[in-house]
């Protein structure tokens, strides 16, 4: 018997996946390296000269055309996009990506660790249990709000956002107010308005990083916190699964930061780091998603308009059979990443993130 309801969900999403296809073959006409900008020959960061490439890959989530490269300064360790996209390039590489046809399953992916957000919120009572104002830039759909209110009631939660997530989130009630745009542009009209800031996996998203940090400085008030949490490229995990390492999501990550760099570019700005954590933030799912996103790459791929036409009867075929013989592999990595990793990620140099907490002075 099959599920009408289903079916027609099925059919309504094969159907915007055709309206949508022209205009991604009309982008896609000049081919992908349009989308990005020159090759820099210094570090964003530290201006070094003395880069090497760390690592070349393609789009492994969505499968959008395009190769992208990431540079390694010798230096300080800055690893950055190189060539990076242009701003028509990352509307490209976002679109359908948080929102349109991926809006359900992110929804899914981020509504679901509810435990992480109360983690995330519970990290900043030692330092103020009691912040009346809390600005989440980078809030997407708002979840980490949501949550992070059962741990601090008495705390206004706005969010920050440049996708229509913001918008869903203050129509969900999940912020209080909702602000749409770079967080740059806007910090101006909310100067020491807020007494904490987060950016949870926000920094690594931005064009540039120093740009946000001095509008942090802005937004936070005097004696007020930032909480920054990104992913720490010095992971042994980086190195040791290459291309299949989940948090160097290209093309949508363009900057990762070692932890020195950061503390010291907090400082001169007039932070003070009261905590560093490395085991708290790690997310256990770093040879699960090596896994899938391995399988992924191998099948032939589901339908999107980024591809000239649909697949046929056999490429999906031969999809499902390969993504069913790859559930033990699934289910050992499931295993490992959760039971035998996480207990010990920070010793073993694993943890895929790091948080820090920094005061304004």
């Amino acid at each position: 018997m099959t599920d009408p309801e289903k079916d027609t969900d099925r059919a309504d999403h094969t159907a915007r996946i055709a309206a949508l296809r022209p205009a991604y073959q009309a982008d896609l006409a000049a081919g992908p390296d349009h989308f990005l900008g020159p090759r820099r020959t210094t570090c964003p960061w530290c201006s070094s000269a003395r880069l090497t490439t760390r690592l070349r890959t393609t789009d492994l989530l969505q499968h959008k055309p395009g190769r992208f490269t990431l540079d390694h300064c010798t230096d300080c360790g800055h690893t950055f996009q190189n060539p990076q996209l242009t701003s028509e390039g990352l509307e490209f590489y976002y679109r359908d990506f948080y929102d349109g046809l991926g809006e359900q399953r992110m929804s899914g992916t981020f509504g679901g660790r509810a435990a992480m957000y109360v983690g995330r919120a519970e990290a900043m009572l030692p330092h103020d249990p009691s912040p009346k104002m809390w600005l989440d830039v980078g809030t997407g759909h708002g979840h980490f709000c949501e949550a992070a209110r059962t741990v601090l009631p008495g705390t206004a939660f706005d969010g920050l956002d440049f996708t229509e997530g913001v918008d869903l989130a203050a129509r969900e009630g999940r912020v209080e107010h909702a602000y749409r745009g770079a967080f740059p542009d806007l910090a101006p009209d909310l100067t020491a308005h807020y007494d904490v800031v987060s950016m949870f996996h926000y920094l690594e998203h931005s064009t540039d990083p120093d740009r946000e940090l001095r509008a942090a400085r802005e937004v936070v008030r005097p004696g007020g916190h930032l909480l920054i949490e990104v992913p720490d490229p010095e992971s042994r995990y980086a190195r040791l699964l290459g291309r299949w390492w989940l948090p160097w999501l290209q093309p949508q990550h363009l900057h990762f930061m070692p932890v020195a760099n950061l503390r010291r570019r907090l400082a001169d700005l007039g932070f003070t780091v009261v905590a560093e954590q490395h085991a708290e933030p790690h997310d256990p799912v770093d040879l699960l998603a090596a896994v899938w996103l391995a399988l992924d790459h191998t099948a032939p791929r589901e339908d999107a308009p980024w591809l000239p036409e649909p697949p046929g009867r056999l490429r999906r075929a031969l999809r499902t059979a390969l993504l069913l013989g790859g559930v033990p592999a699934l289910a050992l990595a499931t295993l490992l990443d959760r039971l035998a990793v996480r207990p010990v990620s920070h010793r073993l140099g694993l943890a895929n993130a790091y948080r820090l907490i920094a005061r304004r002075m």
